[in-house]
């Protein structure tokens, strides 16, 4: 014996079993009378029992089927209650979504927007997880995640939103005291703040117009794994930093920071969202998910999926 039990034929003898009719079941589940009378059979092969006395006349419970017609009864209610309710959900966004996010864009960009999402969706939760770190997607449960990368290849799904220009500066006291770099390479003998998770720590990569590529090692007072930890140092003059110009935007407005060695750039990195592949999502989650595209994607990107890299 299976160690499952049979509920698709517990269900269709409780639709017999309601109806008194095999032919009758047979129509309104959409299943020929063959298929309804080998479920009912497997039934009672199962337990040993007939469930019905037929007759070219009638069709009567016999005192197992009596007593098995009640819980099936209830097993195939609950079943189409299921279904009902998992309809529902697919089409209507309820429910909890489980978003990662990195720790400075979650606070200064996600954050603020995500009361606009629920006043859309007023049904959708949102558990938000604020890191830095790699996540990984799928073994954290997560249903989305935004990444702030140059995302190498995989197979999960990750749509472009936007490029994130990063860039390197300094107050206006720590160049009257330090002077003004002219050359990657000067950095070398700079205070530098340095952000644990750039690709290669130790060393800030750099190129110009031309196409020339140069990598300087740097050294500094200051490196941490959130790159909002470093805008205290970083404001107080103790040192040069690359950050992302969605952080610095309003000190540089403000002449509190000086954007640095204009003829080169750092090589880029965008935002990612990034979505574990599979069938249709949820409603909840392709809510969030046109939510994100449709608030961070800047014009000409939006909406452009390709297969990258994510842990």
């Amino acid at each position: 014996m299976s160690k499952l039990p049979d509920l698709e034929g517990l269900a269709i003898f409780a639709k017999v079993a309601e109806l008194r009719s095999f032919a009758g079941a047979a129509a309104e589940l959409g299943l020929s009378k063959a298929t309804v009378s080998k479920a009912v059979g497997r039934i009672e092969a199962r337990l040993g029992a007939r469930l019905f006395n037929r007759t070219s006349r009638r069709l009567a419970l016999t005192d197992a089927g009596r007593n098995l017609a009640v819980p099936a009864a209830r097993i195939l209610a609950e079943g189409e209650a299921a279904e009902t309710e998992a309809r529902a959900q697919s089409s209507t966004p309820r429910g909890l979504v489980r978003l990662a996010v990195p720790m400075s864009f979650g606070l200064r960009e996600v954050a603020p927007a995500l009361p606009d999402f629920f006043a859309a969706c007023p049904d959708v939760s949102v558990d938000l997880h604020l890191s830095d770190e790699v996540i990984d997607v799928i073994g954290g449960g997560f249903d989305a995640a935004l990444r702030i990368a140059a995302l190498p290849d995989s197979s999960l799904i990750a749509r472009r939103l936007a490029v994130v220009p990063r860039l390197l500066v300094g107050t206006p006291d720590y160049l009257a005291r330090h002077g003004r770099p002219k050359h990657p390479r000067d950095l070398a003998t700079h205070a530098c703040l340095g952000y644990a998770y750039l690709p290669t720590r130790e060393a800030w990569r750099f190129v110009n117009k031309a196409g020339e590529e140069v990598a300087v090692r740097v050294d500094g007072p200051l490196r941490a794994n959130n790159a909002d930890a470093l805008m205290p140092a970083l404001l107080a003059g103790r040192g040069l930093a690359i950050q992302p110009e969605f952080m610095i935007r309003d000190d540089l407005k403000a002449g509190r920071l000086v954007a640095l060695l204009s003829d080169w750039h750092l090589p880029e990195i965008a935002l990612h969202l990034v979505t574990p592949p599979g069938g249709p999502r949820p409603a909840r989650i392709e809510a969030l998910v046109e939510f994100l595209v449709k608030r961070f994607s800047r014009a000409g990107e939006m909406g452009k999926k390709v297969q990258r890299k994510v842990r």
